[in-house]
């Protein structure tokens, strides 16, 4: 029986953050697996990516993108109410303001989501493959 090697990766710096933003270029997201529990300060993305680790390319797997302390989440061209939308996540960046950063998710269509977090604290842990 073969091992499923489910990645985790943790992100806590520029570098950390590229390393899941390159995992998940490419990525599909449907807009209602896009979560902002407020309360509890954390910002979820269910999505749908291509492994590019080199043994497992090509292999379609349901992650979850987590980010942690996200004190504001705003969305700039995505319909929140038309649940069924899938967008395309190309990229996860981050600017640095004053004391907060500004870690920006960058979708197809000009559509992108800007949290603003107090320190860069990202997951991106493999699910299942689909």
């Amino acid at each position: 029986m073969e091992k499923k090697y489910l990645a985790q990766i943790i992100a806590t710096d520029n570098e950390g953050l590229q390393m899941i933003s390159a995992c998940s270029s490419g990525a599909k997201v449907r807009v209602s697996d896009i979560k902002y529990l407020s309360s509890n300060k954390v910002f979820l993305l269910s999505i749908e990516r291509n492994k590019k680790e080199k043994e497992q390319a090509n292999k379609k797997i349901k992650s979850i993108c987590r980010f942690d302390f996200v004190d504001k989440v705003k969305s700039k061209n995505i319909d929140q109410k038309n649940e069924k939308l899938v967008l395309e996540l190309i990229a996860i960046d981050y600017l640095k303001n004053k004391k907060d950063y500004e870690i920006n998710l960058i979708f197809d269509n000009n559509a992108h989501i800007s949290l603003t977090t107090e320190t860069i604290e990202a997951r991106l842990e493999d699910q299942n493959e689909i």
